[in-house]
């Protein structure tokens, strides 16, 4: 099982431990609306807004749906111009056609990964054992079942 040096962001998070990547949010959003259908609340809601009030944007949070879906659905990968187009590490990084920071002499001191300590220690263990190392290994998790949200939940 090899990782992809392809889906290592330029701060060194492994894109496919991603849920956006892995289709959370267009899960997520695909299971609400069969719930929704199933049990006929879709045709329902003017009914409903007379219980709960909320009910009556139902129209408007089904375009929230869609959006996130259009958004958040499906990314390629930091490298290949997913994620956050203003991301300061990733312009720092394409011009000098880095992989990571962890390619860069400087990534100690840099004033970019100054604010997030998570982000320096994600990209000294990449500087430890390699790139291609590192990225087997995040692919290895993602294999068994991980994914970032698992941290934050």
């Amino acid at each position: 099982m090899s990782g992809n040096r392809n889906l290592i962001g330029y701060c060194g998070l492994y894109c496919g431990a991603c849920g956006i990547r892995q289709g959370k949010v267009k899960e997520a959003a695909g299971n609400l609306r069969k719930v929704i259908g199933a049990y006929g609340f879709d045709k329902i809601m003017p009914e409903l807004a007379k219980w709960e009030p909320s009910m009556q944007h139902y129209a408007e949070f089904d375009k929230v749906m869609d959006g996130l879906v259009k958004l958040f659905g499906e990314c390629p990968g930091c490298a290949a111009g997913g994620g956050d187009p203003t991301c300061v590490i990733r312009q720092c990084c394409q011009p000098k056609g880095y992989v990571a920071c962890v390619e860069c002499k400087e990534m100690e001191t840099c004033e970019k990964l100054r604010p997030s300590e998570q982000t320096k220690d994600r990209l000294r263990r990449i500087e430890a054992v390699g790139v291609d190392k590192w990225a087997e290994e995040m692919q290895r998790k993602v294999s068994a079942g991980y994914c970032y949200l698992d941290e934050k939940t």
